[in-house]
């Protein structure tokens, strides 16, 4: 006999477990299905550990290269790369337990297993040797499957020597040499992470910028920092075979109608994400994808099927979790028939936590210009910040773009210690519609990171005291 919910939730990441608790909060009974951790892969493998082991490599490299600056010695500085990898899963774990907790006292039913609709309200259940266990109904199915690594017939992942993600947090040695292949926030944070632990890392990119989606100035910054630490980084450069021979990688690559030859004794591919759509399901009850993710009505999140919504990674980009979980909230708030505002798409922040960090919201400045704003722009260098300076932190700036006609904030891109928590003012007032004058007129406090943010919109209008 099948067990009846009014919502059930397709997997447990940070869209689908988000969702449960929402739908639970407005009194919907509700039941996950999960065949691993809850979490997903944020959780497990994806946001909350690289977070720890960037944090290691931080503290390394602070001691290390900027000790003396500190008046700090440290004689016989070492680590133990085993005990860092160690600490990230026991964050993991740690912070897993607590969404399990969650879903207990929100009185969510979580099922253990691999969900499959067979209807618009069913939902059968299997293990891992495919035996069908359990059956759910439910009114309301939300699919929030996630996506996986992206893998190409040129880039053949062996687990080994060839990896994704997934293996360079859980390695038990620390390779000597890396070759990245992809260089969004990923492939950047594990290059940073890899370099400052002393690994020979070379970043490889198809397009004409590492961190391709952020803002020209900063992505050049962020290579020139990287360049600095010994990385070395080829763009406009496509891979076109790489073969494991003997323990070793050796890459056949085209840059700019020239070959060129790497090798490393680890390659990780860090190319991007495609969502899991295979086997749960989709083409027996009619749902329509497109391009490899599910279609849906970005308003409520349903798709071509009555009662059958989609949310998060699965659905296409933005592949980001905090996307993910406001997708949830609004889907399962829409199924109540709550008066909810849509999602601002143009209103996400995207954060790479590599050091320096990065961060960014809305348009950049070419993006703005190419839809036919005249901009204003403002700037403000980290060197010029007390707070900065005190912290050792230098290097970085704020850039803020404004509609110059009405003084609207269009966008916002940081480079720079704590990026990625500073970002979090743009983003209230970006969503509060505040102009240059509202962000200027803000008593920030001092000394603060923030007071950047102030003195950039200040900027734009020749009105920055300290630049």
């Amino acid at each position: 006999m099948s067990k009846k919910f009014d919502v059930v939730v397709l997997g447990g990441g940070p869209g689908g477990y988000v969702a449960a608790i929402r739908a639970a909060q407005l009194g919907f009974s509700t039941a996950i299905v999960e065949k691993d951790n809850l979490g997903g892969v944020c959780l497990n493998w994806g946001c909350i550990p690289t977070k720890s082991l960037l944090k290691n490599a931080e503290l390394y490299d602070t001691v290390k290269n900027h000790g003396d600056d500190f008046g700090l010695v440290v004689e016989g500085l070492s680590f133990d790369f085993n005990k860092i990898i160690q600490r990230s899963r026991g964050v993991s774990e740690k912070i897993v337990k607590g969404v399990e907790f969650l879903v207990k006292k929100n009185k969510i039913e979580k099922i253990s297993g691999f969900g499959k609709l067979t209807s618009k309200n069913t939902v059968e259940v299997f293990d891992k040797e495919s035996n069908k266990i359990d059956t759910v109904e439910a009114a309301n199915i939300i699919i929030a499957t996630g996506a996986r690594p992206k893998l190409i017939p040129s880039i053949p992942v062996d687990k080994k020597n060839i990896i994704t993600s997934t293996q360079a947090m859980i390695l038990d040695k620390q390779p000597k040499e890396l070759v990245v292949i992809g260089a969004g926030a990923i492939g950047v944070e594990f290059a940073y992470f890899y370099s400052v632990l002393g690994t020979k890392v070379t970043i490889v990119e198809m397009l004409d910028q590492i961190v391709p989606v952020e803002d020209k100035e900063v992505a050049q910054t962020l290579a020139r920092s990287f360049k600095k630490r010994g990385i070395d980084i080829h763009t406009n450069t496509m891979v076109k075979e790489a073969v494991v021979k003997d323990g070793r990688v050796f890459i056949t690559a085209d840059k700019k109608g020239k070959e060129i030859k790497l090798e490393a004794d680890i390659v990780l591919n860090a190319i991007g994400v495609t969502g899991n759509i295979e086997g749960i399901g989709l083409e027996e009850v009619g749902i329509e994808i497109d391009r490899g993710h599910i279609k849906v009505n970005k308003s409520n999140y349903a798709t071509n099927v009555p009662g059958v919504y989609a949310i998060g990674d699965v659905i296409g980009p933005p592949w980001l979790a905090h996307v993910a979980s406001h997708e949830g909230i609004i889907c399962v708030e829409k199924i109540k028939g709550l008066h909810v505002a849509d999602m601002d798409y143009g209103s996400v922040p995207g954060c790479t936590y590599c050091q320096p960090q990065v961060a960014s919201i809305g348009m950049t400045e070419e993006k703005a210009k190419a839809e036919g704003y005249e901009v204003k722009v403002g700037k403000f260098p980290y060197s010029a910040s007390g707070k900065a300076s005190a912290a050792g932190e230098r290097d970085g700036f704020v850039k803020i773009i404004f509609d110059a006609k009405y003084g609207e904030l269009l966008g916002a891109h940081i480079i720079g210690s704590e990026a990625t928590e500073l970002i979090a003012e743009i983003g209230i007032a970006k969503s509060l519609e505040a102009d240059y004058e509202t962000i200027v007129k803000t008593v920030h406090a001092h000394p603060t990171l923030s007071e950047m943010v102030m003195e950039a919109a200040g900027n734009a209008y020749g009105e920055s005291i300290h630049f």
